[in-house]
């Protein structure tokens, strides 16, 4: 099993973690996206907004404000209460400030405080309910509601939050000390921090939003005194999605409140990350900014449907699936929150989805860096391609299938059909600079993709919204898929060998254990009888212990052995015997408390091992010389374990076998995932891929080996096979075959015919077969029976070298196999 970074396993895609507000009602149908609080809320009087920019250079309000609201059903009577201010960064020396109240908020009023006066601005405040003197900072405070006058000594949100008298408390600017949760956003002398909706969480950031202010006393005046009119017309505001999309993957409004945005619903999610698609029907002529956006609505089921003409209001957020540290390398989906949803008109007709076609390239570089702030270059990239279409409806026409349907429902298909295709259908990956821009999932929406295949065709329109994921990155949530017509693809079948060939085979069975189902045992078994033709030495790849993933130090695994060897057995193959060796606990990476190995499976009817004691966990195998040929210290035996190199990971077997007289050395591998390395489609490109360095070490002592082997004895016959986790062009094969002394396989292929493995798309190599290159007389096949298909026995496609193994002499080989090209064409008794 592959482990790459972000590896799509159920245990690793949680519920993301994001937090709508609730809305105040607006006239027409007005739509409230509340998220559940996480704290016990304010039954009434609230904080409603703050602002301490007033005065200020640049400012239009003259004056600082605290904005307080009641979403009671009741009056509630401030006589005898306090707006109190503490500066952001709370020192010893600091003292809350006060500032007065009498009168009381009526239920569902607004209450204005007005605070400190600047010199600049030329706007006055509506008539205030309260007045102080309080000269609140532009950029970062606290600011509490307090029921009693005399002044907070707290200096911490705990003790803030421990004092009955706080009503309520925020935190603005990110530089704020003494706040609920996480504080709001920075401040400016343009900009306050505003409740979009009367919800309290007990986290500023998620209830307060960062937007122009909007100040309104209890007779409902705005600035100037003006009354707002009682049931307004609602009409779009200033900002358009283009303007919230921007024209790089990040919007230039993110952390900012928008209003009134318009836009036509394309398409709702009622589960998992709910919300709705909403796009412009007069889009712009910048190919950069996209024209849809997702208005994100948390846990609720939105209510919008499709063909409703809307207007949006809410905070433009960017979400990074798998969390914003500067470790994740995913790029982010640009999305409205804290949404109120304004509905114009109902039923009408969506904007024609626009048919993918993505150029050639894939992503710009930045040396290393993150591209987020680099500007969209469609027309050159194809990952800048569909950032520019994030959020909007489009089309696939006769959708081809590249990378099969997986549990989650999720599948593959590429918009450049004759962009690098294998021979059944797949997208072959032939080099770093080569990723396949054509490439997206589709992931179940309005409607879910038929179960498919590699080279299966969704013939038609297949018609979604654009978004970024994890696990994939650019993804089309389906709203309808064409018709699934199957590709044909049929899983294959090596022919058998000859007489005078020496087969063998590398297989990742994908964790098996004893503890796994018969029916996993019996695939397994039947594609070694009848797909590899029973070949003489299977190397095995991702045996467990016998009791699997069970954490209580069993390493032993002759429970899986035997359950394994009695499949084929039953299924017509050979009696065959294995040999291995346990690992240490733990020690060897991969599933906790499975202790995988790599071993040999062997047919003795037709190939001896050369059994030499002493083998273990910790034992190093070396070279010998008997007889004039090389020979194994121990057999089977361990390549270097100690090495710091295999820290976490399988460890080489190798193993003596003898065919036909003639000595066969065989090494099993496995080598370390790629875990952790930075995504293809992630902002940091070029992307870094980690895991390599310790792949390259690994090989390089692989690479010792056989040197020792050969130094010993150059005509020696050299088996490497497994997973080496690396492509054919990786700095770790490129090692492996430095100097001339093996000839990796995989090579040898048409480059359309280079995969054993399907990942996000991408038919690709992870496993290998490598022969030391004095065998000339070989026949190699990777055998495709499970990584195109969606029902799979593992994830891995084995593969099978049938070879004549070299005498050392290539005189005597030359006369030795004539005589075997005779002997194979006389009849048999």
């Amino acid at each position: 099993m592959r482990e790459p970074a972000n590896f799509p396993e159920e245990a690793l895609r949680p519920t993301p973690l994001r937090l709508g507000l609730a809305a105040t009602a607006a006239s027409a149908v007005t739509l409230a996206l509340v998220a559940p609080a996480v704290a016990a809320p304010s039954p009434d009087a609230l904080i409603a907004e703050v602002y301490g920019g007033g005065g200020n250079s640049g400012a239009t309000l003259t004056q600082d404000f605290v904005e307080l609201a009641n979403r009671g059903a009741s009056a509630v009577a401030v006589d005898g209460w306090s707006v109190q201010y503490l500066p952001a960064s709370a020192s010893a020396a600091s003292t809350w400030q006060v500032t007065p109240l009498t009168g009381s908020i009526a239920a569902g009023g607004r209450f204005l405080v007005a605070e400190s006066k600047g010199s600049g601005g030329t706007v006055e405040l509506p008539a205030p309910d309260a007045t102080g003197t309080i000269a609140m900072s532009g950029t970062g405070g606290t600011i509490a509601l307090v029921a009693g006058t005399t002044a907070l000594t707290c200096k911490t949100a705990a003790d803030c939050a421990a004092d009955a008298r706080v009503r309520d408390l925020v935190g603005y600017g990110t530089a704020a000390v003494v706040r609920e949760g996480t504080p709001t956003g920075n401040l400016g002398s343009t900009t306050s921090a505003a409740r979009p909706a009367l919800t309290d969480t007990d986290d500023n950031a998620t209830d307060f939003a960062v937007g122009a202010p909007t100040p309104v006393n209890a007779a409902g005046q705005g600035p100037g005194g003006t009354e707002p009119d009682p049931d307004p017309e609602p009409g779009p505001g200033d900002k358009r999605i283009r303007d919230v999309q921007g024209t790089t993957r990040i919007s230039p409004l993110v952390g900012q409140k928008v209003t009134g945005v318009p836009g036509v619903v394309t398409a709702t999610r009622a589960t998992g990350d709910r919300g709705f698609w909403v796009q412009d029907t007069a889009p712009d002529a910048d190919p950069r900014t996209s024209e849809g956006v997702f208005v994100y609505t948390a846990g609720l089921v939105p209510t919008v449907e499709p063909g409703d003409d809307v207007l949006v209001s809410g905070t433009v957020a960017e979400y990074r699936p798998a969390g914003d540290a500067a470790s994740n390398s995913n790029q982010t989906l640009t999305e409205i929150t804290s949404a109120t949803v304004t509905v114009r008109s109902r039923g009408n007709a969506l904007p024609a989805p626009e048919v993918l076609k993505p150029p050639a390239g894939y992503l710009p570089t930045a040396g290393g860096g993150s591209v987020e702030a680099l500007p969209l270059d469609p027309a050159t990239y194809g990952q800048d391609y569909f950032e520019s279409r994030e959020g909007m409806y489009v089309q696939v026409d006769d959708a081809r299938v590249v990378g099969p349907t997986n549990s989650f429902g999720e599948t593959w298909i590429t918009t450049l059909p004759d962009q690098n295709p294998t021979a059944r259908g797949g997208t072959i990956y032939l080099g770093y600079d080569q990723p396949n821009s054509g490439r997206i999932k589709v992931k179940p929406g309005a409607a879910a993709p038929t179960t498919s295949n590699v080279g299966d065709v969704w013939r038609g329109a297949t018609v979604g919204n654009v978004e970024y994921t994890n696990f994939g990155g650019y993804t089309l949530a389906a709203k309808s898929v064409g018709e699934h017509v199957p590709g044909g693809t049929q899983p294959e079948k090596t022919d058998a060998q000859r007489g005078y060939e020496m087969t063998v085979a590398t297989y990742n069975v994908e964790n098996l254990a004893a503890t796994n189902d018969q029916a996993k045992f019996d695939r397994l078994a039947a594609a070694v009888v009848h797909n590899l033709a029973s070949p003489d030495v299977v190397v095995l790849e991702e045996i467990q212990d016998n009791n699997g993933a069970v954490d209580d130090g069993t390493v032993a695994a002759d429970l899986t052995f035997t359950k394994f060897t009695d499949a084929i057995a039953a299924a017509g193959g050979p009696r065959y015997r294995w040999r291995q060796v346990d690992p240490a606990n733990k020690q060897d990476g991969g599933e906790p408390g499975g202790n995988i190995r790599v071993a040999f499976l062997f047919n003795p009817a037709r190939v001896s091992f050369v059994d030499r004691p002493g083998g273990d966990a910790t034992t190093p195998v070396s070279v010998v010389k008997q007889q004039g040929r090389a020979a194994l210290s121990v057999s089977p035996g361990r390549v270097a374990p100690a090495d710091p190199a295999w820290n976490s990971s399988r460890k080489p077997l190798a193993g003596e076998f003898k065919f036909r007289g003639r000595t066969v050395f065989v090494v099993a591998n496995h080598f370390n995932s790629k875990g952790g390395d930075q995504a293809m489609h992630g902002r940091y490109q070029e992307p870094v891929r980690g895991s390599e360095v310790q792949r390259a070490q690994q090989a390089a002592l692989l690479k010792g080996f056989v040197d020792q082997v050969k130094a010993v004895d150059k005509g020696a016959n050299v088996v490497l096979a497994g997973d080496i986790n690396d492509y054919q062009f990786s700095p770790a094969v490129k090692t492996l075959t430095a100097g001339g002394q093996v000839v990796a396989l995989m090579d040898t292929l048409p480059a359309a015919e280079r995969y054993s493995y399907v990942f996000e798309g991408n038919s690709q190599t992870l496993d290998h077969i490598l022969i030391s290159s004095n065998i000339t007389r070989y026949r190699y096949d990777v055998v495709h029976i499970n990584a195109e298909f969606a029902d799979q026995a593992s994830d891995h496609d084995p593969q099978v070298v049938k070879l004549r193994p070299s005498t050392g002499n290539a005189n005597v080989d030359k006369v030795v196999f004539l005589l075997e090209d005779v002997l194979e064409c006389l009849p048999r008794p």
